[in-house]
């Protein structure tokens, strides 16, 4: 079943009927829906559909010449052009007069082993391409090497793209489209153990609770999840066990560069930085720096991909007793964990309500930016963090805390709250919080004691 993406297809027809040369540069992380999405676009269309290999240039331009040569005759060939130029020249003289689609998904793997294609594609383009009615599109998943050896000022293809679109996993709000069965609560559930991503969440089933979805998924050894991040991992990494080792350590609570280190055994900050860095290419953890602080020392690290973080905190802990099939014993034994795992997710989600709700007009303030803050509370004399700050240029900001607790939020979070908008100056500050399980009388009363304050509950949120 194919949902969602209808930005991304819109842009993709409306290049298509231009009927000039068209050069997409296509993104984003394993597993994220790209060759779904593209398949999707291609298939009333003539198109000539080539995957990179994960081996050498002479076996990717076998498969080249063969998906050339098919969508020429219609019929499987076994030959072979001499060379990556003789292919390229038959591209262009099939998409001339025609318009034809060329895609090459897995680029990064095709410019590993042939190092000359990128400079090969520039030339045709300047000199061929460019008079012709060819849309070609370059998709990839390492995210570093598409923003640097594809659409980077160093590549030789810089300059020529005339459109790129980065994949990002689905929006809560798509999640909710996808899933016709679940309450509020369930689908905050399967959006945390998915992260929104197209393949992960066909594997949860909407008729089942979401207590049976993840022992069948997670917590069995014959179901896809349970393998599915360790295989990535191998796929994707030369050292397993150490890139492993780094993401449990990250799951579990480590999130500056020294603990990660420390508590992944490798006591190495440097050896720690190259992994990280390695999987901040593949999209599975992100930098952070606290909000409007770029420069910041206060670095941290964090997991992208909220099934990773879900993975990784619950099933190594648990893998004995899930390869003795004790999968209700072992739910039953993270079953109270799973409310503050969803803690992170919930933060989420909230972020994504108040884009949309800015987007809106719906908030007492239009704000440009957001992000997470911590730092020094210099009136206590001890570390904070705010888990939403939004602002604008008219020196206006929101804060906002996310409880996803079973007990209603009580006045004292308000009051929290209140108190570290004050750590900044800003001429007008809108408080907000948003909770899981409503809140209390007196924090009701205090609120519409206050000026410009918002009570969320989560049960209420609207989405489009």
């Amino acid at each position: 079943m194919f949902i969602g993406r209808e930005n991304e297809l819109e842009t993709l027809n409306k290049l298509y009927d231009k009927n000039t040369f068209e050069f997409v540069v296509l993104y984003g992380r394993r597993r994220v829906g790209k060759t779904t999405l593209i398949n999707e676009f291609i298939k009333d269309k003539k198109a000539i559909f080539y995957s990179g290999l994960e081996s050498n240039e002479k076996q990717n331009l076998e498969l080249f010449s063969s998906s050339i040569m098919s969508a020429l005759t219609g019929t499987e060939t076994n030959s072979v052009f001499k060379d990556f130029n003789d292919a390229l020249e038959q591209v262009y003289r099939m998409a001339k007069d025609e318009r034809i689609i060329l895609v090459i998904d897995e680029y990064p793997y095709l410019a590993n082993c042939y190092n000359g294609i990128s400079s090969l594609l520039a030339k045709f383009i300047d000199h061929k391409f460019l008079n012709s009615k060819l849309y070609l599109i370059l998709c990839g998943s390492s995210l570093s090497f598409m923003e640097n050896q594809v659409l980077g000022y160093q590549s030789p293809l810089y300059g020529r793209r005339t459109a790129q679109m980065k994949i990002k996993p689905f929006t809560f709000s798509e999640c909710t489209k996808y899933y016709s069965n679940f309450n509020m609560q369930d689908l905050a559930l399967a959006y945390g153990v998915t992260g929104g991503i197209p393949l992960y969440m066909s594997k949860i089933d909407d008729k089942k609770s979401m207590e049976d979805n993840i022992k069948d998924n997670f917590f069995d050894i014959s179901a896809y999840l349970f393998e599915e991040p360790s295989n990535l991992i191998k796929q994707e990494c030369r050292e397993p066990m150490q890139y492993n080792a780094i993401i449990k350590s990250i799951a579990t609570g480590s999130s500056k560069m020294g603990e990660i280190s420390q508590s992944s055994g490798l006591n190495d900050t440097s050896a720690a930085s190259n992994y990280i860095t390695k999987l901040m290419s593949l999209g599975i953890i992100v930098k952070e720096f606290p909000y409007k602080s770029e420069r910041s020392k206060k670095t941290i690290y964090k997991l992208a991909d909220s099934m990773f973080q879900f993975w990784y905190r619950f099933v190594p802990s648990n893998l004995a007793l899930i390869q003795q099939g004790a999968k209700d014993k072992v739910y039953k034994r993270v079953e109270k964990q799973v409310t503050a795992y969803m803690g992170f997710v919930f933060e989420e989600i909230c972020k994504q309500y108040l884009w949309q709700e800015n987007l809106e007009g719906r908030l007492p303030i239009d704000f440009t930016d957001m992000g997470r803050w911590w730092g020094n509370d210099k009136t206590r004399h001890s570390e904070t963090e705010i888990d939403i700050m939004a602002d604008n240029d008219d020196n206006e900001a929101i804060f906002a805390e996310c409880k996803w607790t079973n007990e209603a939020v009580g006045e004292a979070e308000l009051k929290e709250l209140q108190h570290q908008s004050t750590l900044f100056h800003y001429n007008k500050n809108v408080l907000i919080l948003f909770s899981r399980s409503g809140f209390t009388k007196g924090c009701i009363e205090l609120a519409n004691s206050m000026e410009d304050v918002m009570l969320i509950n989560f049960e209420d949120m609207k989405w489009k």
